[in-house]
């Protein structure tokens, strides 16, 4: 379905349109009357001619249906676009309490970062030892230094932080691109015979149980045989393409006995292409990671930079050398440990990307379609962490 505002459409062949009143917003948008299509090789009338700027134009395509033999057209409804709701190894929270941000633990990075805190707040220790027993001995280190180091690691760090939440953030997208064209596909074949319907269903299970299995480097057969028999098809590479495959060649083999036409193919083939579109995406995320010379040398910064930080402040701030200290190791190690988990967003770790439920989304949906009752249970969220 499309929606066109002040344009002429130039080549409509055999389409429908509706005129919608959409003055008072979409979610009140007034159906009116449909008109009749142009003939086919003529142009339809100018949009400003059947309706007026509060007008939009929706063409509906035709889809199919036979009664006593006799092939029919009804009109697809218009649908709402498809939308993705649900959210890996994710952590879900809400917005933190004062409580939270001082106590929080589940959720937080600190954990992953303890043990470095622990090595940093024993050398700051030393150092104020070291300063109560020498006088003097760091008189020479000046802060001057470190504070232009800070500020130029807090820029090169956010700018490797941006780029690790930009392959998450990608990941997520593909991940709601396949549950859509799932969708899209479930829906295109409504009018296909069960079995065929069943085949193709249970393929975009199997498809997107494989493809979570090859992004976490997990048995991809194990995770496609419940769904798809593949055969020879089973020794593959890539099993995941394998199935989209399989899918393809049985569409084709629909076509070629008249089961559908080639309209109908050319639609089912564009969801399977936006799901070998989606893998492909995937793939380059999983296998292509921030280069090692970078990260290298962040994390080597970061860790010279906090371990000398206290030989400097231990002079003149004493005991209270600790707490900027720590918290300026706390900000960094962070950082660097949260990128690290966000340039992975196909992995186990917290804040990943929840792919068991994201394809038991799928799983629940097009089982549904295809009538049954047992379905399975959706994947809920454990100590804030939805797997």
């Amino acid at each position: 379905m499309s929606i066109l505002h002040g344009q002429n459409v130039q080549e409509i062949v055999d389409f429908r349109y509706q005129v919608i009143d959409v003055s008072s917003g979409p979610e009140v948008a007034r159906m009116m009357p449909s008109e009749q299509p142009p003939k086919i090789g003529e142009s339809p009338p100018s949009l400003a001619a059947i309706a007026p700027s509060t007008m939009a134009i929706v063409w509906t395509a035709p889809s199919f249906s036979t009664i006593d033999g006799i092939q029919s057209r009804r009109q697809v409804p218009a649908q709402r676009g498809d939308r993705d709701d649900r959210g890996g190894c994710m952590i879900l929270r809400s917005k933190p309490s004062f409580r939270d941000i001082l106590f929080a633990v589940n959720g937080s990075i600190l954990p992953r970062i303890a043990p470095r805190l622990l090595a940093i707040a024993f050398i700051s220790v030393l150092a104020i030892y070291a300063a109560q027993e020498h006088p003097g001995i760091f008189a020479r280190i000046s802060a001057i230094p470190f504070t232009l180091i800070g500020i130029a690691l807090s820029v090169f760090m956010s700018f490797r932080n941006n780029a690790c939440y930009a392959r998450w953030w990608e990941g997520r997208r593909l991940w709601g691109e396949l549950i859509i064209a799932c969708r899209s596909l479930a829906r295109q074949t409504s009018t296909l015979e069960t079995d065929d319907r069943r085949f193709l269903l249970q393929g975009l299970c199997a498809f997107s149980a494989g493809l979570a299995a090859h992004l976490r480097g997990q048995d991809e057969l194990k995770a496609i045989t419940p769904w798809f028999d593949l055969g020879t098809a089973s020794n593959n590479p890539n099993l995941t393409n394998a199935v989209l495959e399989q899918i393809g060649k049985y569409c084709l083999t629909l076509m070629h006995r008249g089961r559908i036409d080639p309209i109908h193919y050319s639609v089912i083939e564009q969801q399977i292409g936006a799901l070998t579109e989606v893998q492909g995406g995937c793939e380059r995320i999983a296998y292509t990671p921030v280069p090692f010379a970078y990260s290298l040398l962040l994390h080597r910064t970061a860790l010279i930079f906090c371990v000398t930080l206290p030989f400097a402040l231990a002079g003149s701030l004493d005991w209270w050398a600790l707490l900027p200290v720590l918290l300026v190791a706390y900000t960094f190690f962070g950082l660097d440990a949260l990128g690290h988990q966000l340039e992975e967003p196909f992995g186990l770790e917290p804040n990943a990307l929840p792919l068991d439920a994201l394809k038991r989304t799928i799983e629940r949906e097009m089982l549904a379609l295809l009538g049954s009752d047992d379905l399975p249970a959706a994947i809920k969220p454990r100590r804030n962490i939805l797997m």
